[in-house]
């Protein structure tokens, strides 16, 4: 490790929920490591704790196959230029934040040359993709695990683990204020909403935006009186206004520049996209569809790679179909609004669901910053 780097960490979340993640990381290091600099590629939250970022993070944020073949040789450029950046200027760490596909080759290039490495978060090798862990193990010194079966599983294959819990569970509390989330965005206080969560990545945007409005078109139709919301990034903002137009939902559905989390405390179901948005639908303990739709060929290829029956994290970590999964052909807007008005018609449904929601927030709290300085600390002394 070079002594100019020794205050140096790097970090690279391709994403929205990576960046959300990476932000609730810093906590713990800047508090363990008082005037740490931190560079790499990062989100607005990251940014709000003094990160630099050196390329924008939407630069990443591509997900499928085929998607990402098209935009390959920009993405390994970054990576080319900044692994040759960090190797230059040195840290003395870097951790992948998420963002495998991107993160994992990185690591294992830095690694070699002799910098210390952290993965966060376990890459879902127990749900596809099991050939991922031969990366694992030759990127990583250590990984942070959100989940309590992976440091286990990890260790079956050589690679060192540790459970820092979700950082979401503590982030999200235990009983969410509707009625101020409603208020704060001029929603009715009785009134039934749905929230419409259709990606945090242009691609997925494209795939599932237009079929979310026009269910949120047939919902309306048959019950006037619902109440929508969209949060989406600023950066889309144009594009899913054009899409929202074209279903005729202009007017009907407010959208909100980010405010997931305020989206998802003042709803009472939310259609929403397949990723992390679930699991923190899950922890709002709102009732959900999950729907997923991508380019053709990009789902025959994980479809192949497939190893549990569920897709959405909800149902992995319930280990049951505890909401409705709505994928590719499936995702029609009648299927989509048909789900979602199922819940609204079965309160006694929403209010079980909220209970295993609960149980399920309590096993993923922990002190998960002090828990991920603990072993990132561990890393550097070792």
């Amino acid at each position: 490790m070079q002594k100019d780097g020794q205050r140096r960490f790097a970090l690279v979340a391709g994403e929205a929920s990576g960046d959300l993640l990476a932000g609730l990381l810093l906590d713990g290091l800047q508090a363990r490591w008082p005037g740490l600099e931190t560079v790499g590629i990062g989100g607005p939250r990251m940014l709000a704790h003094g990160f630099q970022s050196w390329w924008p993070q939407e630069k990443l944020a591509v997900r499928g196959y085929v998607e990402v073949l098209r935009h390959y040789a920009e993405i390994a450029g970054i990576r080319r230029q900044l692994k040759a950046r960090l190797l230059r200027e040195w840290a003395a760490l870097f951790i992948g934040v998420d963002a495998p596909d991107f993160n994992l080759d990185l690591e294992a290039g830095l690694r070699s040359r002799g910098m210390k490495t952290v993965h966060f978060i376990c890459p879902s090798i127990w749900a596809w993709r099991p050939e991922r862990i031969e990366k694992v193990r030759a990127a990583a010194d250590h990984v942070l695990c959100i989940f309590p079966f992976e440091p286990a599983l990890l260790a079956e294959h050589g690679v060192a683990g540790s459970y820092v819990g979700h950082p979401l569970a503590n982030v999200i509390p235990m009983t969410p204020d509707r009625a101020g989330a409603r208020a704060a965005m001029g929603l009715s206080p009785d009134a039934q909403v749905v929230a419409l969560l259709p990606g945090s990545r242009r691609s997925e945007v494209r795939y599932l935006a237009a079929r979310f409005f026009a269910a949120a078109a047939l919902m309306h139709k048959d019950r006037p009186s619902l109440q929508f919301v969209a949060p989406i990034l600023p950066g889309l903002r144009a594009e899913v206004e054009a899409l929202l137009q074209a279903s005729g939902m202009t007017g009907h559905v407010k959208l909100l520049d980010g405010q997931s989390h305020a989206a998802l405390a003042a709803c009472d179901v939310t259609l929403i996209a397949s990723g992390t948005a679930t699991l923190e639908a899950a922890l709002f303990k709102r009732p959900m569809v999950i729907a997923y739709n991508m380019n053709a060929l990009s789902w025959r290829l994980m479809q192949r790679k497939q190893l549990q029956p569920w897709v959405g994290l909800p149902n992995i970590l319930c280990r049951d179909f505890v909401v409705p999964e709505l994928l590719q052909e499936a995702a029609t807007p009648e299927a989509l609004a048909q789900a979602t008005l199922g819940w609204l018609d079965a309160p006694e449904n929403s209010q079980a669901l909220q209970q295993r929601f609960s149980e399920l927030h309590v096993q993923l709290q922990r002190d998960t910053p002090t828990l991920c300085a603990d072993a990132i600390q561990k890393v550097l002394e070792g």
